[in-house]
């Protein structure tokens, strides 16, 4: 790939992240943005990084939906796991940088009304009592104790006599 877009970078991530089993829709690509970045891109703006993705050989659209190739499922693999999103983006725009796609692919071209109706429907679902399964889950607070209260030893066994 020639130029390297925040955008295709990440999509790409988003994409890795809802399509696990299967090719992702529309809407869970949205939602893994939103969880990655907290905004989502314009349409015109994703529109083309769909298409500069799937020409680069990393993108594949199965009817609706979108899935990764292999030599993507490959540049996925390499990221660290534990490492935050900015960390993994960053490693990501750098195996990019190097990918060089061995033969044309052909681009994948979603219309601007489809992914307005994608964002639509996901900003819909998060203002709904709905829950989104891929936002991360709260990590419990430590339960506080009363102040000047601490742990004693316990008394010694009684002996008998």
């Amino acid at each position: 790939m020639q130029p390297i877009h925040d955008v295709d970078v990440l999509l790409l991530l988003a994409t890795a992240m809802a399509a696990k089993r299967r090719p992702a829709e529309m809407q869970e690509i949205m939602a893994a943005i939103d969880l990655i970045q907290r905004n989502i891109p314009s349409e015109e703006k994703l529109g083309d990084a769909f298409v500069r993705l799937g020409e680069a050989g990393l993108l594949v659209a199965d009817g609706e939906r979108v899935g990764l190739t292999p030599v993507a499922e490959g540049l996925i693999r390499i990221l660290p796991r534990k490492g935050e999103y900015d960390q993994r983006l960053f490693e990501l725009r750098g195996l990019l940088g190097a990918h060089q796609p061995k033969e044309a692919s052909p681009a994948i071209v979603i219309e601007a009304a489809t992914l307005r109706a994608a964002i639509q429907a996901h900003r819909g679902s998060a203002a709904g009592a709905g829950k989104n399964l891929l936002m991360p889950k709260p990590k419990p607070e430590a339960p506080q104790g009363r102040p000047g209260q601490r742990q004693r030893k316990p008394l010694p066994k009684a002996r008998k006599h």
